[in-house]
């Protein structure tokens, strides 16, 4: 259980995969992500932030440690739409998992559409959807689900680079009149700050979290944002922590 005003809650969290030689993936990890919270895990690829976000959401058990999260809704890098589901029956299909009745769900979903930029999509398949529609539809399946927290793994990764800024701008917006609680993992450091709250940095593997940097920059953060003083000073704190463990890393090779 997370303590009262914690969404979620993760103590000495290790985690080994058997074989010859082990591989450690996690080492001794703690974080705390209030309710609302927007934090982000930031680090190398390979560092252990998805396998962190999985056992965040349960789906693998660390070999040490203990992992809580109140009420999650996870969202794999790959969107994982149904080809055979059109693009209402996919954004209504997790919260039919959930137990929502269907009539519900698709009341709920046909009030959002708007919101995630899919009004007068209700019928296409995923087929026909942009890169950019696919990741707010499985967004939006994700939103459905009856849950408060939302386990993001590079939600816009696959996603070229003014799409990408696009959806971060997006998503800000539909947080401020959808709150929630949010982990995203991500490699990109702009994308950390211009979404989070609170940035965790993680060390090369086995990931272990080497900082906590508080982003208290004012929202909404748009274009002249990051080319703010606040931002770059920032930026150049999390690059440095970044280079400095990757230094450290390539002594100990």
């Amino acid at each position: 259980m997370t303590p009262d005003g914690r969404a979620i809650e993760v103590r000495g969290v290790s985690l080994t995969y058997a074989g010859r030689p082990p591989v450690g993936a996690l080492e001794h990890v703690d974080l705390a992500v209030a309710r609302g919270e927007f934090a982000a895990l930031l680090g190398p690829s390979g560092c252990g932030k998805s396998t962190l976000l999985r056992a965040v959401a349960g789906l693998v058990r660390p070999t040490a440690g203990e992992a809580h999260a109140k009420s999650v809704a996870y969202m794999p890098q790959r969107d994982l739409l149904l080809p055979w589901r059109r693009v209402l029956g996919n954004a209504i299909f997790a919260a039919g998992l959930a137990g929502v009745p269907p009539a519900e769900a698709k009341r709920r979903a046909e009030a959002l559409l708007p919101r995630f930029g899919l009004d007068g999509f209700e019928r296409a398949w995923p087929a026909q959807l942009s890169g950019g529609m696919r990741q707010r539809l499985a967004l939006l399946r994700t939103f459905l689900a009856p849950r408060e927290t939302l386990l993001l793994d590079e939600p816009f990764g696959a996603l070229d680079a003014i799409t990408r800024h696009q959806m971060q701008r997006w998503l800000q917006d539909v947080l401020e009149v959808e709150p929630r609680t949010v982990l995203l993992v991500t490699h990109d450091i702009e994308e950390a700050l211009i979404l989070a709250d609170t940035v965790y940095v993680m060390s090369a593997r086995p990931g272990r979290i080497v900082a906590r940097v508080p982003v208290p920059l004012a929202r909404p953060r748009d274009a002249a944002t990051v080319t703010s003083p606040e931002f770059t000073a920032l930026k150049a704190q999390l690059l440095a922590r970044l280079d400095a463990d990757a230094t450290s890393g390539m002594a100990e090779i």
